[in-house]
């Protein structure tokens, strides 16, 4: 049977750099873990309209740097930067260390795998048809230039008795291929008969930059021993 993977986890380390990167010990280690959790929850639960994707922890030895990638950074800033300043001492009190806030803006929220699977659960949500939602939130990624695009809802979509699954495709996807930059979402709508699961695959292209460059020498490199081997 076909074994299902996150494509982020799986990219992690290879493709991909850690959202949390820091060293600890393993005495401390679970405690920091937690934090980052709080940290992101909080961030997320309380920001729920910013667009909030990702969100990215550094820490040195006295404070914490948060990263916050948002589609409306706005909403988080609020006038003349005072709502970070608030941010950022709920946060020391959430956690007791020294926080370090940074803001960075999303460009397209329609390549973002986790914002168009919070478009797609609000829209259900609100009552509207699965199909058209669907297919609207597909279109609209590919316009902004994404190689491919996969939704998968699966619960009583409709309202129906039965859970189901529906499942919709635009491009490829090729989620075994390593060097394909694959973004993942995954969001649960609400809605009064029970909870929908949403998932979102969106192809972005490939990892280009670092690779052309390895795969040139190694292809180089490999040459010549194939020449002495002929002599």
């Amino acid at each position: 049977m076909g074994q299902k993977v996150n494509p982020i986890g799986f990219r992690t380390g290879i493709m991909l750099d850690w959202k949390s990167r820091w060293y600890a010990s393993k005495k401390d280690f679970a405690e920091l873990l937690l934090e980052d959790k709080k940290i992101r929850d909080y961030v997320t639960k309380k920001y729920k309209f910013a667009g909030i994707p990702k969100v990215e922890i550094e820490r040195t030895r006295d404070e914490v740097k948060v990263v916050l990638h948002a589609a409306r950074p706005g909403v988080i800033i609020g006038r003349k930067g005072q709502q970070v300043e608030q941010l950022q001492d709920e946060l020391q009190n959430l956690v007791g260390r020294r926080i370090n806030i940074k803001i960075e803006e999303i460009s397209r929220p329609e390549l973002q795998a986790h914002l168009v699977a919070e478009d797609i659960a609000e829209q259900l949500a609100k009552r509207s048809s699965f199909r058209r939602t669907m297919k609207r939130a597909m279109e609209q990624t590919m316009e902004a230039g994404a190689k491919g695009i996969k939704i998968e809802l699966a619960g009583r979509l409709g309202g129906a008795e039965m859970a189901r699954r529906e499942k919709q495709i635009s491009g490829s996807i090729p989620l075994s291929t390593l060097r394909a930059k694959i973004d993942y979402g995954f969001v649960e709508a609400k809605t009064a008969q029970g909870h929908i699961g949403v998932q979102v695959w969106i192809n972005q292209g490939m990892f280009e930059d670092d690779t052309d460059g390895a795969d040139a020498q190694e292809g180089q490199t490999s040459k010549k021993p194939k020449r002495s081997y002929k002599r």
